[in-house]
């Protein structure tokens, strides 16, 4: 059995190396593990150092091809080299031990994505005035994604709850977030991979919307476990850059898959957008109508 690990790194090197520093200690029970850390054309380029036992291939690609292109990068090279799972991962977190096995363990009949119990990491907690200095660590940043289709919202469940063992149970979710998801090898076969449209943001809804509608499963399994640094390098919200990117595509996102009303809703939305939204905003709808995808007119 091959597992293949697509790690994206855009200027973040401190954070790739950790992450890698972490996945050195996996367990590794019956599967082959291969990194591929992408370099999407960040301003230094990066560098890695010596990983003992840790197998690590690093790919520069030429130009920034955003969250869904450059890891279509090493979703390509991990199925030309015959992978079986392909584990799709942040660099900006640390893995459990038991990570990858116990993601591995998960895939039975139908399943065709699974997704971990994410806590945020240390210090890095949205409210962090509001918890106990024991319950760092166990802050919730995911615990299964719920699906507002009457408002196209997709929310992380449990996201800022303390880890009480209220998410124990391994059970289907709406959808997978692309900060950890293990993808079988068959998902990319049949329904393709990222959505290149979507450049950052929605890319991961949209894969598991894909897979669902071909009747794979998608399930959280709480035994996975990971921490995410909450990277603040796309800006928080609010900012240029997901005015831009979430507002765009979410109305791609939701014409897409949303039921009619939800649909006709956020054409009238777009409208309001266009009127009093902010200037990103605006652009956002704009290049959405025009059909400029990918990176589009933000940078």
């Amino acid at each position: 059995m091959r597992v293949f690990v697509s790690i994206l790194d855009f200027n973040g090197e401190e954070n790739t190396i950790d992450c890698l520093r972490s996945l050195e200690k996996v367990s590794r029970d019956n599967f082959d593990l291969k990194v591929l850390a992408i370099d999407n054309a960040s301003e230094k380029e990066l560098k890695l150092p010596f990983f003992s036992g840790l197998d690590v291939v690093l790919i520069r690609n030429k130009e920034n091809l955003g969250f869904s292109g450059g890891h279509n990068v090493g979703i390509r090279y991990a199925i030309d080299n015959e992978a079986d799972y392909i584990l799709i991962l942040n660099n900006d977190t640390i893995v459990d031990k038991n990570l990858i096995s116990e993601l591995v363990k998960s895939f039975k009949n139908n399943i065709g994505i699974v997704a971990p119990r994410i806590y945020f990491a240390k210090g890095h907690e949205f409210y962090k005035n509001r918890y106990r200095k024991e319950d760092s660590g166990r802050v919730f940043w995911y615990a299964g994604g719920v699906m507002d289709w009457g408002n196209v919202i997709g929310r992380h469940r449990g996201v800022d709850e303390v880890d009480k063992g209220q998410y124990k149970k391994m059970e289907s979710t709406d959808f997978a977030s692309g900060a950890c998801m293990m993808v079988k090898r068959e998902v990319f076969e049949k329904v393709g991979p990222f959505d290149e449209k979507y450049f950052l943001y929605y890319e991961d809804n949209d894969l598991s919307q894909r897979a669902k509608r071909l009747k794979f499963g998608i399930i959280y399994n709480p035994k996975a476990i990971l921490w995410h640094k909450n990277a603040g390098s796309v800006g928080g919200s609010g900012s240029n850059l997901q005015d831009y990117y979430i507002t765009r595509n979410r109305m791609l996102f939701g014409l897409k898959f949303a039921p009619f009303r939800s649909k006709a809703s956020l054409v009238r939305e777009s409208i309001k957008l266009l009127r009093s939204g902010r200037f990103w905003q605006k652009k956002g709808i704009l290049d959405f109508y025009i059909g400029k995808f990918g990176k589009g007119s933000y940078g």
